[in-house]
């Protein structure tokens, strides 16, 4: 006999319902539910939070959040008062990246503007105020001797690692024990000095010693190292080399003009650096050039790297302590691999102190293309650079004898 399921009345809504709640489309959120405040009919909970399970709804105000898809955030946001809206402003951050931050602060400054921003004014009257506002007194005075809170104490050490810190004696032998032991101070500085224990000496004792000086009076194990007296070297004498006359030598292309050096002339114009290098490459007699701080920009090293493109006898070219950027110096390398004459090159010292390892790698790329290059004065950072340039310089020099 077969059973028939009788289903009672009440079943059969609450499968209506489930449906009818299945089927329901999920309403949209317009608005976040703000923070109300204390005035409000919401009662507002306290910042602590309690651990649930992962199966548990989430919750606010007692209630699961479903329940609130149809509040209607207008209607709540009418009901208040302005001063409560202004509460309200105040304590909610409007996630919006498009609002200047001067609406999404909630400091708002009542004074009006006294005039336009002046630095200098508004630091003194900070330090003012630090000055004119007391300091807050403390709650309890400060008194002598006296100890607050716990006292730390360190723990005690492991007795393995005061083990390790224990001397460890060495048997270095009869003979070597009674030298040390008769030897005298003077004699141990020595010691040290030639098996390099700088720290056991300072520098006057250490110089001492490897010169064979003996030792300074009074500059014992626990004697202090005095300033020594800087040595004053006389001033370079000013050159005094006429430009005019040398560029006018240098177009005649005088055979006793072999090294031209303008080095330290600061009034050298950029007209008469043009005249000098249009005339170079026409020179067949000229070996150096030296142009060390004369105030050589790009403008005129870009004319300078044209010139030496189609020299024939220059050797020695020296620009330092100029003005000249990294890009330029490339093109200065780079001129070199079409005059093919050049032995020395020095650049240091420019505009910029660190040319980059971009540059760095640029210049070492040209230079090892170089078979004529034998010195090359810049300062490499990087080591990859100085080791290949300083191997390839070798190569050619190598080559050359």
């Amino acid at each position: 006999m077969d059973r028939q399921c009788r289903r009672s009345p009440h079943f059969s809504n609450d499968i209506l319902e489930f449906q009818r709640i299945k089927l329901r489309p999920v309403p949209e959120m317009k608005h976040k539910v703000p923070q109300l405040p204390f005035n409000l009919s919401l009662r507002k909970t306290s910042s602590t939070t309690k651990t649930s399970s992962l199966n548990a709804p989430a919750k606010l105000y007692g209630k699961d959040l479903s329940e609130y898809d149809e509040v209607d955030v207008d209607a709540l946001l009418a009901q208040l008062s302005p001063e409560e809206i202004n509460i309200l402003a105040k304590e909610v951050d409007p996630d919006d990246n498009f609002l200047p931050p001067d609406q999404r602060c909630s400091y708002e400054c009542t004074k009006s503007p006294t005039g336009p921003l002046d630095r200098k004014k508004l630091i003194e009257h900070i330090n003012k105020q630090a000055l004119e506002t007391p300091d807050q007194p403390e709650f309890e005075p400060y008194v002598k001797g006296t100890i607050r809170g716990k006292k730390w104490i360190p723990p005690p050490r492991d007795q393995r690692a005061l083990e390790v810190e224990e001397q460890i004696a060495i048997d270095m032998g009869d003979e070597y024990e009674q030298a040390l032991s008769h030897a005298t101070q003077e004699e141990i500085i020595d010691l040290a000095a030639i098996l390099g224990f700088h720290s056991m000496m300072n520098q006057d004792q250490y110089h001492a010693s490897l010169l064979n000086k003996g030792q300074p009076v009074g500059l014992g194990w626990d004697g202090i190292t005095k300033s020594t007296q800087q040595k004053i070297y006389p001033m370079d004498p000013p050159n005094n080399t006429d430009v005019d006359e040398s560029i006018k030598r240098v177009q005649e292309d005088d055979p006793k003009l072999i090294e031209l050096n303008f080095n330290n002339i600061k009034n050298i114009s950029d007209e008469k650096f043009e005249q000098l290098f249009e005339v170079l490459p026409k020179n067949e007699h000229l070996e150096v050039l030296s142009l060390t701080n004369v105030g050589l920009t790009d403008k005129t090293a870009i004319l300078l790297a044209e010139a030496i493109e189609k020299s024939k006898t220059l050797r020695v070219l020296n620009v330092e302590t100029n003005f000249i950027s990294p890009p330029v110096v490339v093109k200065l390398v780079k001129a070199l691999l079409k005059c093919r004459t050049i032995e020395e090159f020095r650049a240091s010292n420019q505009r910029s102190a660190v040319l980059g390892n971009k540059i760095e790698m640029e210049i070492t790329d040209l230079v090892e293309k170089n078979t004529s290059l034998l010195r090359l004065g810049l300062h490499l950072e990087f080591n990859d650079a100085r080791h290949r340039v300083a191997a390839h310089l070798q190569r050619n020099i190598d080559r050359n004898t």
